[in-house]
């Protein structure tokens, strides 16, 4: 399988670490490190099938690209590769100078203190978080949620009342506005009667009965009847049975009778009322 990524020049194919060939394997003449073999290796690319070889690096435990191929840039590699230089010169340092050591060791010392100091902090954390109820934190998320979900809805009820409010009353004032434009002005209603004023008005047949008395005088009206009738007495019924009629200063009842009442100037009519009135009354009696 291929040892690292790489890219292949004839196409341009790229080929990851990892993949899987039909590799040929031969020993490099002639090279060898420490007494340990240098192997080369013989693939080809999967897309054109240009040859492609590399070889092994035992000093550095790792591959070199040979033919065919480039290889691709591994920062993991070049980290590596920095942390062996640095360690490298630190101990070129401590081999020639005793205080560049003594220095070293306490530039460690404190840096693993801060390091135990960080994984106590983490400890601590993660004890905290071990004793929280996150189920009671949901629980008490949800009932805040649902109260700002209710005001939010009681808000938007109070506002939507208001306008509903003010859109009536707005409606009420342009109905009562187009009323007053529209509607004419009419005449103040008339003062209902009293019910009993009936009762003092006179009768229409007594109105035309007094007109018909200023025109032709008073038929039988009871002011003009009242000297001219009279009630029978007995002396009266006497004369009517053979008697003779009493004189005009006689006695009556024993009293001295008055002088005759005399008849009020009338025309012609009113005493042909009084005489019907008369005979009416005689044939009655």
């Amino acid at each position: 399988m291929a040892p690292f990524n790489m890219r292949c020049k004839t196409c341009g194919e790229y080929i990851y670490k990892g993949k899987k060939f039909n590799a040929r394997k031969e020993t490099v003449q002639n090279e060898s490190y420490l007494g340990l073999p240098i192997f080369r290796f013989y693939i080809k690319c999967t897309r054109c099938l240009a040859e492609i070889t590399f070889k092994t690096d035992p000093e550095n435990t790792d591959y070199t690209m040979e033919h065919g191929a480039t290889r691709n840039f591994q920062a993991e590699k070049l980290l590596e590769e920095e942390e062996k230089r640095v360690q490298k010169e630190r101990e070129d340092e401590e081999l020639n100078n005793p205080m560049k050591v003594l220095e070293n060791r306490t530039k460690d010392s404190k840096l693993e203190m801060e390091v135990l100091e960080n994984l106590q902090e983490l400890k601590d954390l993660n004890q905290r978080q071990a004793h929280v109820d996150f189920e009671a934190m949901l629980r008490q998320h949800r009932l805040s949620e649902e109260e700002r979900q209710r005001r939010e809805q009681e808000e938007d009820e109070r506002e939507t009342a208001a306008l509903v409010e003010e859109s009536r009353k707005r409606r009420l004032l342009e109905d009562s506005d187009s009323e007053e434009d529209t509607t004419p002005t009419q005449a103040p209603p008339a003062l209902r009667p009293n019910p009993t004023a009936i009762l003092d008005e006179t009768p229409r047949a007594k109105r035309k009965a007094e007109s018909w008395e200023r025109s032709v005088g008073t038929l039988g009206s009871r002011p003009q009847l009242s000297g001219l009738v009279v009630k029978k007495t007995d002396l009266d019924t006497s004369i009517q049975r053979g008697g003779a009629p009493p004189l005009p200063g006689a006695m009556k009842n024993g009293q001295a009778a008055g002088p005759a009442p005399q008849t009020p100037s009338t025309s012609s009519l009113s005493q042909l009322g009084v005489y019907s009135d008369s005979e009416d009354s005689s044939s009655s009696n």
